[in-house]
C-alpha cells in the first residue's frame, strides 16, 4: 500500500462530496433532505476564493481519506488577534485504511493550510472517534461551545 497526498480539485468533487455524505451517516446524522447540490455550491464556490481547501489521501487513482479546512473571520479577540479561523471538516479515512495513520497526515496539513492563511486558531466540532486525535494531535476540549438551530 503506498498512500500519496494531494490537494482537492474540482475533478474529485462528485467522489469527495459522497465521501462527505457518508462521513454524516456514520456520525448518525439524518438525511431529511438532499445535500448534493448544497455541497457542490459550497465548495465550488469557496475553493474558488480561496476560503475553503482539502488534502486528500490517494491509494492509487483511489481517495481513501478526505480533510477540509474552512476560513472564516470574525472580530479579533485576545487569542486570536488575527481573528481568522480555521473549521475543520469532512476528516473521513476509508474504514479499511484506518488505524495507519492517514487522518494524522491529512491533519497536519488541512492545520498547516490554516497556520499560512494567517488563522489563530483551529476548531472543530469532534466525532466520538474523532476526539482521540485531536486530542493526540494538541487540540483541546472547550466546555463552553453552544449553538442555536433555526
Amino acid at each position: 500500500m503506498s498512500i500519496s497526498y494531494k490537494k482537492l480539485s474540482e475533478d474529485e468533487l462528485d467522489v469527495f462530496i459522497s465521501m462527505r455524505i457518508n462521513q454524516l451517516r456514520e456520525e448518525g446524522a439524518t438525511e431529511d433532505i438532499d445535500l448534493i447540490p448544497n455541497l457542490k455550491d459550497y465548495y465550488r464556490r469557496h475553493m474558488g476564493d480561496g476560503t475553503f481547501v482539502s488534502w486528500l489521501a490517494m491509494d492509487g487513482d483511489k481517495i481513501v481519506g478526505t480533510s477540509g479546512m474552512s476560513f472564516v473571520e470574525k472580530p479579533p479577540y485576545f487569542s486570536c488577534p488575527s481573528g481568522k479561523i480555521g473549521l475543520l471538516s469532512s476528516m473521513f479515512t476509508d474504514p479499511d485504511y484506518r488505524r495507519k495513520g492517514i487522518a494524522k497526515e491529512l491533519l497536519s496539513r488541512v492545520v498547516e493550510e490554516a497556520r499560512n492563511y494567517g488563522c489563530g486558531v483551529v476548531q472543530i466540532t469532534a466525532s466520538d472517534m474523532g476526539v482521540l486525535l485531536y486530542t493526540d494531535f494538541g487540540f483541546v476540549k472547550n466546555g463552553n461551545f453552544m449553538q442555536y438551530k433555526f
